[in-house]
């Protein structure tokens, strides 16, 4: 992968976390416009965030999918409880490792722990990590290679 590739799609994954986590407090009416204005108010042209959209459609058509695997993969974990910066996270990382095989389960993996690093508190990282590295062990695919 290009470096510039890479910094697109890191670019892309703290954008998706943003809608995402603002999405989770406020629910818009009109997800097309909401995008919309979303993206209006980024640093780059809307393309150069194509990644982070198809990331937010994604989550948000497979929510109730992605938050069972975080209900049964959060051990002794109230789903309630769990901070909603982390739930972005988690839920991004999942759509990612469940929906794109042309990204390794690891790369998903070190993204939200890296995500959690700038976003959240010290100890979400490990919270998210073992959330994760379980999802990890149950893909049946090698997890340092894509798909």
């Amino acid at each position: 992968m290009s470096r510039e590739l890479f910094m697109q799609r890191r670019d892309s994954r703290v954008a998706a976390l943003q809608y995402l986590y603002a999405w989770s407090i406020n629910e818009p009416r009109n997800l097309a416009d909401d995008l919309g204005t979303f993206f209006e108010g980024c640093e780059k042209p809307r393309d150069h965030y194509a990644y982070a959209e198809e990331i937010i459609q994604g989550v948000i058509l497979s929510q109730q999918e992605i938050d069972g695997h975080i209900r049964a993969l959060a051990q002794n974990w109230d789903f309630d409880r769990i901070a909603k910066i982390d739930l972005a996270i988690l839920r991004l990382a999942i759509f990612e490792m469940l929906r794109r095989q042309d990204v390794p389960p690891v790369v998903s993996i070190n993204e939200a722990i890296d995500l959690s690093k700038q976003f959240s508190n010290a100890d979400s990282k490990r919270f998210i990590n073992g959330i994760l590295d379980r999802l990890k062990s149950q893909l049946g695919r090698d997890a340092r290679k894509a798909g």
